[in-house]
């Protein structure tokens, strides 16, 4: 048993090594490669979890040459737009010119429903609202409404808005994060004289944001 359960935590370690090498992804974002490999390395380090009479390196060695072929797939895809082409697909039009293309709806096999429903996670409930909708190399929508159901912008109305640059979590559950204080070119004892000025502790720090003009926010922790 013992040696199971330290043979797991040995393939979990390499599997999670495996795909921070290929790249921070989610699933919903892996092009059809991507998937296709990370699906593969969970099935065979499967096999030496389950069957311990099998060597450990039976599931290694698959998994570095597939990683490696991931690696090299990628490169030739950055460097060929053909090859990237003939892997990944090329995005589709669905919706041009606020006509739906039916005959690509039919080659995506691609239902009237599903099709709302994406629309709908975007924030569009009318067909009508659709200028063009493309259906992107990894499944997702891309969608841009007609000029006059679009969110007048700050340009559009003359306006200017201060730009107060990005913000960041520079303290999470009572600890500072420094690589978010960098974020933000934020001075860590500054940071810390206002929690004393705020007469907050930074252990009773929930979470603590700032942005590049130095404003910040506390959020306490509650007891």
């Amino acid at each position: 048993m013992f040696i199971t359960i330290v043979r797991t935590a040995i393939l979990y370690a390499v599997i999670i090594f495996a795909v921070r090498i290929m790249g921070k992804r989610q699933l919903s974002d892996m092009q059809p490669s991507e998937l296709v490999i990370t699906l593969i390395i969970a099935d065979i380090a499967s096999i030496p979890m389950e069957d311990t009479k099998r060597p450990i390196l039976s599931g290694f060695i698959p998994m570095i040459i597939l990683v490696s072929l991931e690696l090299i797939v990628s490169v030739l895809m950055m460097k060929s737009p053909r090859f990237r082409k003939l892997i990944c697909g090329s995005p589709i039009m669905i919706i041009e010119n606020g006509e739906i293309q039916q005959k690509q709806m039919k080659r995506l096999r691609l239902t009237t429903e599903d099709l709302c429903v994406q629309l709908r996670e975007q924030g569009v409930f009318s067909l009508d609202d659709v200028k063009y909708c493309i259906a992107e190399t990894n499944g997702k929508l891309s969608v841009l409404e007609k000029p006059s159901k679009r969110n007048p912008t700050a340009e559009d109305m003359n306006l200017t808005i201060p730009d107060n640059g990005i913000e960041a979590v520079v303290i999470n559950d009572g600890k500072f994060l420094n690589n978010s204080i960098k974020l933000v070119n934020a001075d860590k004892k500054e940071l810390q004289k206002l929690l004393k000025k705020e007469g907050v502790k930074e252990r009773d720090v929930f979470i603590m944001t700032c942005d590049c003009t130095g404003k910040a926010k506390i959020i306490r922790r509650q007891l």
